[in-house]
């Protein structure tokens, strides 16, 4: 985020978060897996859906998800000291859903970035877990995905509760794991289809939580 503003946003808005995310889990003494890279395609721009649950969600996903991508971020994360500006200058999109005017320039901001596989990353339960568990999947990232047309990938993301848990400083070295499933399809679906969408993609992230997160 740093190089973002002085070099671009698609290279130094993604690959020096990228390492330093892969250092920082070393550092930290976390033994990450990940499953199902074979199922993305380099060159395709997605819609990553995944569950949020905890600061290390980030590190996991941008260290080793393997894809130039941009964030989907709160309103609430624009009003931080150097962290709005940064995640701007970097390409990042911010979540308007104030308005239907509003809700049409986000989708627009989010199309700008994306081309030649820069996707895009959404916590769709819009804060972290307090307990462990999924919480319920909000219709905002979904109305993105579906105006972008662009397929919609699951991931499951494992062990960051674990790791650092939210409203806490303690550091607890531990596994993460990281899996992405199939693509799926947006291309001829209606507004009608997304409750649908909504419950599908959940059901497919609860399916490979380990048993504690279920």
């Amino acid at each position: 985020m740093i190089m973002a503003p002085l070099f671009g946003s698609k290279r130094w808005g993604y690959y020096p978060p990228h390492w330093w995310s892969r250092i920082t889990c070393w550092l930290a003494l976390c033994r990450v897996k990940t499953k199902g890279h074979e199922k993305l395609n380099p060159r395709q721009s997605y819609v990553f859906i995944a569950n949020h649950q905890g600061a290390f969600d980030i590190f996991l996903v941008y260290g080793f998800l393997n894809q130039n991508i941009k964030w989907i971020q709160k309103q609430s994360l624009r009003r931080i000291p150097f962290v709005g500006y940064a995640s701007e200058k970097a390409g990042h999109v911010f979540v308007d859903n104030s308005t239907l005017a509003a809700r049409g320039a986000t989708i627009q901001r989010a199309k700008e970035q994306i081309a030649d596989g820069v996707s895009m990353v959404i916590f769709p339960e819009g804060a972290r877990t307090l307990t462990g568990k999924m919480g319920r999947f909000k219709r905002g990232a979904y109305h993105i995905a579906h105006e972008m047309k662009l397929p919609i990938v699951p991931i499951t993301i494992n062990g960051p509760y674990d790791v650092l848990k939210r409203n806490t400083h303690h550091l607890k070295p531990g596994r993460l794991e990281l899996v992405i499933h199939e693509p799926i399809p947006t291309v001829g679906l209606t507004e009608a289809d997304l409750p649908g969408l909504i419950d599908r993609t959940r059901d497919i992230i609860h399916s490979a939580l380990w048993e504690k997160f279920k």
